[in-house]
């Protein structure tokens, strides 16, 4: 039997609990999940690739992964498309939170089914509990002082709070 293999790309700065949702509901449909953390230099991160890399291992360290799928924690600065081909990847999974994510999710589906018709992309709904997290969000909320501990691991929130303290004007 062939192996299954997916690709769950991101920028993941940071990684949360509404990616970890998405990374574990993946896990059902292959044999092994490429998380595939994105240089993308046009959102201006506030961790650097390796770091969100080595922030995205721990956390998959830690993942309750009760289909037994492997997950590997991969960086890539090509398109998503070329680095699902190198993974061997039939499968590009994508979470939506809500109706505004799925225009531009459907655009870039449509574009990679284009480049590569053996590659498909499947959404996942984020689950109730994660819908309304995301990266920008948490890094708002912990920057002014806000409890983040419900979005994203204790690893990350203190690599955030660590990040913000080193930055002029940080505490």
């Amino acid at each position: 039997m062939t192996e299954r293999i997916g690709v769950y790309p991101g920028t993941f700065d940071p990684m949360t609990y509404g990616h970890q949702d998405i990374i574990q509901r993946a896990c059902r449909s292959v044999d092994r999940l490429i998380v595939g953390v994105a240089r993308n230099a046009g959102k201006n991160p506030l961790f650097t690739l390796e770091e969100r890399v080595q922030m995205a291992r721990a956390d998959m360290a830690s993942l309750n992964n009760p289909h037994g799928a492997t997950i590997e924690v991969r960086p890539f600065d090509d398109l998503l498309i070329n680095f699902a081909k190198s993974c061997g990847a039939t499968l590009i999974f994508r979470g939506l939170r809500a109706v505004s994510d799925f225009e531009y999710e459907f655009q870039m589906a449509g574009m990679n089914a284009r480049l590569s018709g053996e590659i498909e992309t499947l959404f996942l709904m984020a689950s109730e509990r994660c819908q309304f997290i995301s990266s920008r969000f948490v890094k708002e909320i912990g920057r002014l002082g806000g409890d983040i501990s419900s979005f994203v691991s204790p690893l990350v929130r203190q690599r955030l709070e660590d990040r913000w303290a080193s930055l002029p004007g940080g505490s």
